[in-house]
């Protein structure tokens, strides 16, 4: 048998939280494999997610729906997703974490089985958002649980798993995507791909997971207006962020709407959830250096990590009009890494010699390197002149991610556990979100200003080159190098960020690394 300790922090840096105590449940066989049910559930969430945005052409398609409603059917399902975050590990203490947990992935399950038949899309947008809100509710709980039920000594290998849910699940998304449309040619399974799962992690969690009492004495205590003003303020921010750019913005009567109104109930939420006695998230932790700007730097960091996979995906299929199946590999080779890399990280945090901020900073230079050597790309690249880029994402990613929380759980108390997890994973998703709106932008603004200044050279060509293609030849193709070059453009911008949130790295506070002892 083992303990665990807490190696003596430097003098210079400010105390952080006690070590937690040993968990009430003893951890063993029994609550490991209910454990490995609440990653697997957390996976089906980042998966259903992903793989009907990689495959709405082949969907709208088979349906008879609009490019339009389509991009309804993915605004609700995020709603419902963000709408999750701040509650779930709320509600789950109230109801008990297996008994929520179990609840929120029969109801993904169950309208799962339906969704391929719904032929009207207006109520195919409220199944997804309900679903969204079930799925959603999956990924807290996951942190949770880790920093409830692990010891000290193998938290870390919890939380690198935590980490896969932002590493693992979206890469090796593309390649399921290319598996059920390029080889099964059923794109049903976009959406039941999560049945499988779910009845499996129903089970796990079933029989591991401890049952513990209900608490609905706190329902008495719920900031109930700052539930209603974070819903509909979340539906709101979701909807200006995800159809600004197709409504252009302000130029919208619509979209200026929206955005006033989440902005005055999300600012009504945070004030209420701020005064409260018993919030969903407790604000005040942010004033920790390690909690505030860790996070800050979290939220800037899931934008870039949009450079790992999405944006080469989108670029490639753009710029060459490949398929999924054609671009399955550019996520496995950052995806499947992750399985081990996860915990080859948390095996160097437990060392006394290694400092996390250092580790966190190499991480970031990994993904840098890597946004700037894809920033050299031309219109003859295909899947194998990203895999060097690959390679360092696969690395930086786990590097970056796991360390971020290992500097940010370290002074949590154990009590505070579900506020933090609400909080993060609250960012969590409104980072993916902004992090793709935000490509989505610089793609429309720098594409229209390569395509135009690409338009003043082919107007001032030699009319011999004029007349050696059509018309339309040449449209094809300033329209393929506008693309080439505003991803040289998004590469460049996202590797720099990652090299500026090195220093702000090293402002974090030290954490030293837990050791295990044997007593003697």
């Amino acid at each position: 048998m083992t303990a665990v300790v807490q190696s003596p922090a430097e003098d210079s840096a400010p105390k952080v939280a006690k070590p937690a105590p040993p968990p009430g449940q003893p951890f063993g066989v029994r609550l490991a494999i209910g454990l490995l049910g609440v990653l697997l559930a957390a996976m089906m969430s980042g998966l259903n997610s992903r793989l009907p945005s990689l495959g709405q052409a082949d969907f709208l398609g088979a349906m008879g729906f609009s490019k339009d409603q389509g991009s309804w059917i993915t605004t609700w399902y995020q709603a419902g997703e963000l709408m999750a975050m701040p509650f779930a590990c709320w509600l789950s203490v109230t109801f008990s974490l297996r008994r929520f947990q179990i609840i929120a992935q029969i109801g993904v399950i169950t309208i799962a089985v339906f969704l391929p038949f719904i032929q009207n899309a207006e109520l195919f947008m409220g199944l997804r958002f309900v679903q969204g809100y079930f799925a959603g509710s999956l990924v807290p709980i996951l942190m949770m649980s880790a920093l409830r039920f692990l010891p000290l000594s193998i938290r870390l290998h919890g939380l690198a798993l935590y980490a896969m849910t932002a590493t693992l699940a979206p890469n090796v998304a593309v390649w399921l995507a290319a598996v059920f449309l390029d080889r099964m040619h059923d794109w049903r399974w976009l959406y039941w791909h999560v049945i499988p799962l779910g009845l499996v992690s129903i089970s796990f969690v079933y029989y591991g997971i401890p049952k513990l009492p209900q608490m609905r004495s706190r329902l008495k205590e719920a900031n109930y207006f700052g539930a209603v003003c974070a819903i509909f303020g979340i539906i709101a921010l979701t909807i200006t962020l995800t159809q600004g750019i197709r409504l252009d913005w302000l130029d919208s009567n619509f979209i200026r709407g929206t955005m006033m109104i989440a902005s005055g109930l999300l600012v009504l939420f945070l004030w209420s959830e701020y005064h409260h006695p018993t919030p969903f998230m407790r604000l005040q932790l942010l004033s920790r250096r390690n909690l505030g700007l860790g996070f800050t730097l979290f939220f800037v960091l899931l934008i870039v990590l949009a450079s790992g996979v999405s944006f080469p995906l989108q670029l490639l299929g753009q710029t060459q009009g490949f398929r999924m199946e054609q671009l399955a590999s550019i996520g496995l080779w950052v995806g499947l890494p992750q399985i081990v890399l996860g915990s080859v990280v948390a095996f160097l945090l437990y060392q006394s010699w290694v400092d996390a901020r250092v580790l966190f900073s190499i991480g970031l230079a990994c993904i840098g390197s890597a946004c700037l050597l894809a920033s050299n790309v031309t219109s003859e690249w295909m899947t194998a002149q990203f895999v060097t880029a690959q390679v360092l994402q696969a690395i930086g990613q786990p590097m970056a991610v796991v360390c971020l929380l290992f500097l940010a759980t370290s002074v949590v108390q154990p009590m505070e556990g579900p506020f933090v997890s609400g909080i993060i994973n609250t960012l969590r998703a409104l980072g993916t979100m902004v992090g793709g709106v935000l490509i989505g932008q610089i793609m429309v603004v720098r594409n229209q200003f390569h395509f135009e200044d690409l338009l003043a050279h082919w107007n001032t060509a030699s009319i011999y080159e004029t007349q050696t293609s059509t018309t339309a030849e040449w449209a094809s193709e300033l329209t393929k190098q506008a693309g080439i070059l505003t991803g040289e453009d998004i590469f460049t911008i996202l590797g720099v960020a990652a090299f500026v949130m090195i220093p702000l790295v090293m402002c974090l506070v030290y954490i030293p690394a837990p050791k295990v002892v044997k007593p003697a």
